[in-house]
């Protein structure tokens, strides 16, 4: 974007202030709402002077905003996100993803809470049960289930069979966040039977990878058996399906006879006021600062693993600002008591033990300070985990009725 485009007046001295960009931003999103093309301009060209994807955190996030609002303005969102997506794809390769993603498990619980309670739960559900089947829908490239297979291979009694059914969709995905194309997921496939091996349990592992959303999941995808406890397993899962599936998917993790299901999702509210657009602009800012903030105070400026991190943010914030098409539905996070709403439909809110509380306990203790744990009250079970006193991500557990 040029600033020849805009308005050529000086920038406001104020605006460099503290959370500067936050409040050009939002004038920006509420020149949007009334339709003052003149004032969107003038902010549209003072956002540009000042924002920096390679800057600190306020320029950052103004960069990557700004270039939301524009698409936004200029109802390029699908065409632009698809663009990026692509040009993703062209530089992604499991090494990279495997990098980025284990140095964020490094330096950040973000992902690694979620692993440690949903494998708590997975364990203690299917104890003394021989047969095990763990139907992964998730975005995790199986960094997950390593310490699953050290836990059952000390298992007291005898070490059970464990099938482990990896869900893939949409053919690949373009960032640490993303999924996995076949390729990829043959690779980790090889490494997991290899970890199987010496850990001596016995192991299977399938990939369901030819459908192009999750809303086309059904049972018969998975070839459960009678003799199978089976464990559902859902990270970041259910924001990749469109609103107005949910329930009917929450139907068919259902109809897979799940002895327990583990949900674990960002909390963020972009799918009740998706048609309000400063709310839900207000409500995109207020994460993804908090998330940028987090990454600033977590990974080194010069880390090429946090500007992945931040680009794959920036992709999620243009396709719940700009995108009016299918890109958009995928990134309709909604909250805790949101999806407990929506699940306890389908399933009765089981509780994490204190066992499992400890393990997460002890996964804190590991990071800096500013990470911190509480379990949900009110509309909403389950734990969730903090950064600075405000909830960022949120795990549940849930049993057959």
């Amino acid at each position: 974007m040029q600033s020849s485009n805009f308005f050529l007046q000086q920038s406001d001295p104020t605006a460099t202030s503290n959370k500067w960009a936050a409040n050009l931003l939002r004038e920006c999103a509420k020149a949007i709402c009334d339709k003052d093309s003149a004032k969107i301009q003038h902010v549209l060209w003072m956002l540009n002077e000042l924002a920096s994807p390679y800057g600190d955190c306020e320029q950052k996030i103004a960069s990557y905003f700004l270039q939301a609002l524009f698409c936004k303005v200029t109802d390029s969102g699908d065409q632009s996100y698809q663009t990026l997506v692509s040009a993703a794809e062209k530089s992604h390769s499991f090494e990279s993803a495997r990098k980025v993603i284990l140095k964020f498990q490094e330096v950040s619980p973000w992902t690694t809470f979620g692993h440690v309670a949903s494998n708590s739960a997975i364990l203690e559900a299917l104890e003394g049960e021989a047969k095990l089947h763990i139907i992964d829908i998730s975005n995790t490239y199986c960094t997950q289930w390593p310490t699953l297979l050290e836990s059952l291979a000390t298992r007291s009694d005898e070490t059970p069979h464990l099938k482990l059914s990896v869900v893939v969709a949409g053919g690949g995905g373009a960032s640490a966040g993303g999924g996995a194309g076949g390729s990829v997921m043959k690779e980790i496939g090889q490494r997991m039977e290899k970890f199987a091996r010496l850990m001596g349990v016995p192991f299977e592992f399938n990939v369901i990878s030819w459908i192009s959303s999750l809303s086309e999941l059904r049972e018969k995808e998975f070839g459960i058996k009678e003799d199978e406890a089976v464990a559902v397993n859902c990270i970041g899962a259910f924001r990749k399906v469109g609103v107005e599936r949910r329930e009917e998917f929450i139907r068919m993790i259902r109809s897979l006879r799940p002895r327990v299901v583990t949900v674990v999702e960002e909390e963020g509210d972009f799918s009740s006021n998706k048609d309000d657009f400063f709310k839900c602009f207000e409500e995109c800012l207020r994460f993804y600062t908090m998330f940028f903030e987090m990454l600033e105070e977590s990974f080194a400026a010069t880390s090429h693993e946090r500007l992945m991190l931040e680009r794959e943010s920036s992709r999620s914030i243009l396709s719940v600002l700009a995108c009016g098409g299918e890109a958009e539905c995928g990134e309709r996070r909604e909250k805790g008591s949101q999806w407990c709403k929506r699940l306890s439909k389908a399933f009765a809110a089981g509780s994490f033990s204190e066992d499992a509380i400890d393990d997460v306990k002890a996964l804190l203790k590991r990071y800096q300070v500013g990470w911190s744990l509480f379990p949900a009250s009110g509309d909403s079970s389950g734990l969730f985990l903090t950064w600075k006193d405000e909830p960022v991500v949120w795990s549940s557990v849930w049993k057959p009725v």
